[in-house]
């Protein structure tokens, strides 16, 4: 199913904020672009991590993901989310760092945390 409209929260784990965002995206170019509008909406942000589906020019799946730097692997969480409600478009979550260390299993569950509300918002 393809994500139709654009979709935001916002989540607090631990102090640090996770914004999340789903929204169409045709292809990879708008993936980057609504990275950039996060990175300058969300100056504070310390990850960008992102997942896509959707079909390329010739039709065939493409699945992509993005951990930014971060531990854990959230991309690829996101992606899964992506993949578990068969969605093609993106998921961004954006972290402002709230000073608190989450671990390694921390953050990928606030970043999977963030993707489902997010979900449960637009589903």
């Amino acid at each position: 199913m393809r994500i139709e409209s654009m979709v935001e929260t916002k989540v607090t784990v631990e102090r640090s904020r996770f914004f999340a965002v789903l929204f169409p995206a045709a292809g990879l170019d708008e993936v980057d672009a609504m990275v950039r509008r996060q990175k300058g909406e969300l100056r504070k942000a310390n990850h960008h991590c992102w997942a896509f589906r959707g079909p390329d020019a010739s039709g065939v799946l493409v699945e992509k993901s993005k951990d930014d730097g971060e531990v854990g692997h959230p991309g690829r969480v996101l992606l899964e989310l992506l993949r578990k409600h068969d969605l093609e478009g993106g998921l961004l979550v954006s972290r402002v760092f709230g000073g608190v260390k989450l671990g390694v299993g921390g953050v990928s569950r606030a970043f999977r945390e963030a993707g489902e509300a997010v979900l449960a918002e637009y589903l």
